[in-house]
């Protein structure tokens, strides 16, 4: 374990003591945001992205370590195994060098360097090889025709396929032609004949080439897509000359007849074997890097969204815009249940403006309704223009909010658990309104490849896919905190030690018992035993409990020293809360102990100043311009308010209030240099666009944020 805690130390740069200590943490079970909150003074303060680092790089070299005795097993069950190899298997943990090494003795289906093995061409195979000066090749060939080799040719192209084979699986060669591959490497895709038609998207790429490691993962995910539909041929080459010119070095020995066939055997070994080895490894490294890049920006995008400023504590009314099916309107209460709803036909063909007018003013006095919800779809500006016009008894914000996902929602068996007796159209106006009220504990119960904020998700590795977004959606439940009385299965099921047995053992025990009235009650839980309350006690929220701080992000575990620090001062936990004057007389040095470290000790104090305190910001409305609500009224030139939507490596998608999303290039985004357009924008965040140019057929805009106040 040593050794791999020293690997993991020196791909990570962090200190052997902290890297030592949160594996122990995470062997012993602990998860990634209980280790960052409250477990600082054993890791050094490491915060959840180092942590994962971590764990991934441990795990990394963990299934290197197992392959490696994966692989000397193998060649000892084969007879073959020497000090050596294993000496050459132990010094390396580069993946391709330990496949390198076993790959002359790694099982195979029958090749031609096999067959010829067979019919006894190994010993010619060798005598060339060697290219003695003045060896007669042929007439030494002639001792190897029998009945399985009929001719001196047969007999030469055997001890060439066999030469070929041992040059492909020469550890140095392929070290040689892996570099050339790294310094020259070109990826190439072009047409696959008459499939003009279907592959019009990928137009760009018809005859297309760059050098590999210059190509951005979006590209190269898009020609891997085309690829794997039949409509491109995709093909990764490095320099061929320079390729064959180093082989030539390597096994080439003079200019000898034996010399000359081996250069035949070279060059077939590079073409046949060789190349198409190391296409594929980088290939395979291309994809995964592409499929990273990918992921990264996913899970950014997904975790903006996810924190996006909650409306809270209001009832709320959310509608999904439709024409013809009309608009269904749901009215919720504070909490998100549904108290009302029913459908209007503000829109053609019905056009019953007056008639819906009168019912939406009606069940905003009716059920004091405080926001109005829209969904973004079909007919939304028409809806928000309508809804606006309307004189309302009290003040109501209107807010056009992402129906991304919603329709997955409403079809999914967690809508139907929630509202059997309601239809699709129901639960989608639902999750539109819950949305606004409370982002996070509504986006939850989506699968996040559904709401609309990654990039070639579907063509990413799905199992890293849902790992990375799963460890997203976890870190901002537990960043915010989770109302123990309130949250549903779904939300519970991310808290940290929680998953979903003991978050539906939860919701089973509140519903029996009523509300929780402490953090110790959970210990009540079926199955909910220590080390599970001690991962998830600190992050669950009890607005009711009698105790102060089992409604903040103190642990239970600190209980004891937040009531010695209001001993000393006189005075109750509760009226230490909150009160600057009495927070601001505590001296930290004196309650350091073993348990307890100045780092700790600080998040107690900020969490007594503010205790449970939201960490996302306020909800802000966004006023799309009132002369724009399709494509065709785009002008360019224009400047229009809008809302980033989406992010990518190539740019940033704007809705800027009609049916089709705008793009921003990279290159359009500021007159700086920048890699990425998540260095300079977020999610949701409010902009000011110029429009550059309308495609009207191809629905596409063009946007830029240059030049625009």
């Amino acid at each position: 374990m040593t050794e791999l805690l020293e690997l993991v130390v020196r791909t990570t740069g962090i200190s052997y003591k902290n890297v030592s200590a949160t594996v122990a943490l995470l062997n012993d079970g602990a998860t990634i945001p209980f280790i960052s909150r409250y477990r600082k003074e054993k890791t050094g303060g490491l915060d959840e992205t180092q942590i994962e680092t971590i764990k991934k790089e441990y795990e990394r070299f963990v299934e290197i370590k197992e392959r490696k005795l994966s692989i000397i097993s193998s060649v000892e069950k084969q007879g073959k195994l020497t000090e050596e190899f294993i000496q050459q298997i132990n010094s390396t943990w580069d993946v391709n060098e330990i496949e390198d090494l076993y790959l002359p003795y790694k099982p195979k289906r029958k090749t031609r360097a096999s067959v010829a093995r067979e019919k006894g061409l190994e010993p010619l195979a060798e005598a060339i090889m060697k290219q003695a000066p003045k060896f007669d090749v042929y007439k030494f060939a002639e001792s190897f025709v029998n009945e399985q080799v009929k001719n001196i040719d047969e007999a030469i192209q055997g001890a060439k396929d066999i030469i070929a084979e041992t040059v492909s699986e020469d550890k140095q060669a392929r070290e040689r032609i892996r570099k050339i591959f790294s310094q020259t490497a070109v990826i190439s895709s072009r047409l696959i004949k008459s499939k003009e038609a279907e592959a019009e998207k990928y137009k760009d790429y018809f005859e297309f080439s760059q050098k590999l490691d210059n190509c951005p993962s979006h590209r190269i995910l898009a020609i891997m897509r085309a690829n794997r539909e039949s409509l491109l041929r995709v093909d990764i080459s490095p320099d061929r000359n320079l390729a064959l010119k180093s082989l030539n070095y390597l096994f080439i020995k003079g200019k000898e007849q034996s010399s000359l066939i081996v250069a035949e055997a070279v060059e077939d070994a590079y073409d046949r074997l060789l190349k198409p080895s190391i296409e594929n490894e980088f290939f395979n490294e291309a994809k995964l890097k592409a499929d990273i890049q990918a992921i990264e920006v996913f899970a950014s995008n997904l975790r903006q969204l996810l924190l996006e400023p909650p409306l809270c504590k209001k009832r709320v009314m959310g509608i999904d815009p439709g024409y013809r099916t009309g608009c269904k309107v749901v009215c919720l209460d504070e909490t998100g249940n549904l108290l009302h709803n029913e459908t209007i036909y503000p829109h053609k063909p019905q056009e019953e403006v007056a008639l819906a007018a009168k019912k939406i003013s009606t069940l905003v006095s009716t059920y004091k309704i405080e926001a109005i919800a829209i969904g973004n779809g079909t007919a939304s500006r028409e809806t928000e223009y309508f809804i606006k016009k309307i004189h309302f008894d009290r003040e109501v914000k209107v807010y056009v909010v992402s129906e991304d996902g919603a329709s997955v929602y409403s079809a999914s068996s967690i809508a139907r658990e929630e509202f059997p007796q309601y239809d699709v159209t129901v639960r989608g106006a639902v999750s539109i309104a819950r949305r606004l009220m409370d982002p996070l504990a509504e986006l939850v119960k989506i699968d996040p490849k559904s709401i609309g904020v990654g990039q070639y998700q579907h063509d990413v590795d799905q199992k890293m896919l849902k790992e990375s977004l799963d460890r997203v959606v976890e870190s901002c439940v537990n960043t915010v905190g989770v109302n123990l009385n309130t949250a549903s299965k779904h939300l519970l099921t991310y808290v940290s030690g929680l998953g979903p047995v003991l978050a539906q053992n939860i919701v089973e025990y509140r519903k029996a018992n009523g509300y929780f009235k402490s953090r110790k009650e959970l210990l009540k839980v079926p199955r909910l035993g220590a080390k599970a309350y001690e991962q998830c006690a600190g992050f669950l929220r009890i607005p009711e409990s009698d105790n102060p701080l089992d409604n903040s992000a103190v642990h239970p575990e600190a209980y004891g020293v937040v009531e010695k620090i209001a001993k000393n001062l006189g005075v109750k936990i509760n009226e230490l809360i909150s009160n600057k004057e009495l927070i601001s007389k505590i001296n930290l040095q004196d309650y350091i102990d073993e348990n307890f470290g100045l780092p700790t000790l600080q998040d107690i104090v900020a969490e007594l100043e503010k205790p449970g305190r939201d960490p996302r910001k306020q909800v802000k409305v966004l006023e799309f311009d009132k002369s724009i609500y399709k494509i065709e009224d785009l002008k360019e030139g224009m400047i229009l308010p809008g809302i980033i939507t989406n992010i990518t490596n190539f740019g940033a998608f704007v809705d800027i209030g009609i049916k089709e999303n705008g793009l921003i290039h990279i290159s359009q985004i500021t007159e700086q240099f920048i890699s990425n357009p998540s260095e300079v924008l977020k999610l949701h965040q409010h902009v000011r666009v110029k429009v550059l140019s309308i495609d009207i057929e191809r629905k596409r805009i063009q946007l830029s944020l240059k030049e625009v106040q």
